[in-house]
């Protein structure tokens, strides 16, 4: 039986920056889950925020037979979440696959942010939360991110305001999370060439579909057959 993908969206925007691949998966042949974990981080809780987002995973996932494998999807930002995601998931893990997405420390902790990035992040909190990630970024930056309106305004009208808290938190790194075959599909190269690189240097085949940061929203077809082909 073919798995189930998991598609997790960067904790940054929500589940519609995964739903359209996620109707290509569908149309060919497989089961696909986008969880929205914007309630586990944006929902009025306390650090740390990750055991709440591995609830939401294991919520979303309960009405998938326990004994069905799943691979899990990370884009941007989840993917620093990936392991404790898979440690805390009853369901067998048979692939993961990182899209243009920030890599787990090998052992021990891996910080919600690089270091160097804090300080920006907090000259743009107010009272506590940041601004919406589209807000971050000059026009001409985010337009060529989205198709066309209809998309931008799915993504943009569900981003969450998050609060800096989640950018100061660590996130453990389970041992043993990696069990299964990892794999790296990059987008940018400008952005996020140097995460491939160390996907390299750790054994897992990397594809590379050039796109922008958000091209799973330009290419959803060609998308989700590049995530068949590395996780299936």
């Amino acid at each position: 039986m073919e798995p189930v993908f998991v598609l997790l969206h960067s904790l940054a925007l929500g589940p519609a920056s995964w739903r359209p691949v996620a109707g290509e998966l569908r149309a060919a042949g497989y089961q696909a889950r986008v969880p929205s974990l914007i309630h586990a981080v944006a929902g009025g809780g306390e650090p740390p925020f990750w055991p709440a987002v591995v609830s939401a995973v294991r919520e979303d996932l309960g009405a998938v037979p326990a004994d069905r494998r799943v691979v899990l999807v990370a884009h941007s930002n989840a993917g620093r979440l990936l392991p404790v995601i898979r440690a805390g998931l009853d369901h067998p893990v048979s692939g993961s696959v990182f899209v243009d997405a920030a890599l787990p420390a090998r052992a021990g902790q891996t910080p919600a942010t690089l270091p160097g990035n804090l300080e920006s992040l907090r000259r743009k909190t107010v009272n506590g939360r940041l601004p919406r990630w589209t807000d971050w970024w000059d026009e001409t930056d985010i337009a060529p991110l989205f198709p066309d309106p209809a998309t931008r305004q799915a993504v943009v009208s569900e981003q969450p305001e998050l609060p800096l808290a989640y950018y100061e938190q660590a996130i453990p790194v389970p041992d043993g999370w990696n069990d299964h075959r990892s794999s790296y599909l990059l987008f940018s190269a400008e952005g996020y060439g140097a995460e491939a690189d160390e996907a390299r240097e750790r054994g897992w085949r990397v594809a590379h579909l050039p796109g922008e940061h958000l091209h799973q929203l330009i290419d959803p077809p060609g998308t989700a057959r590049h995530l068949i082909d590395l996780a299936t």
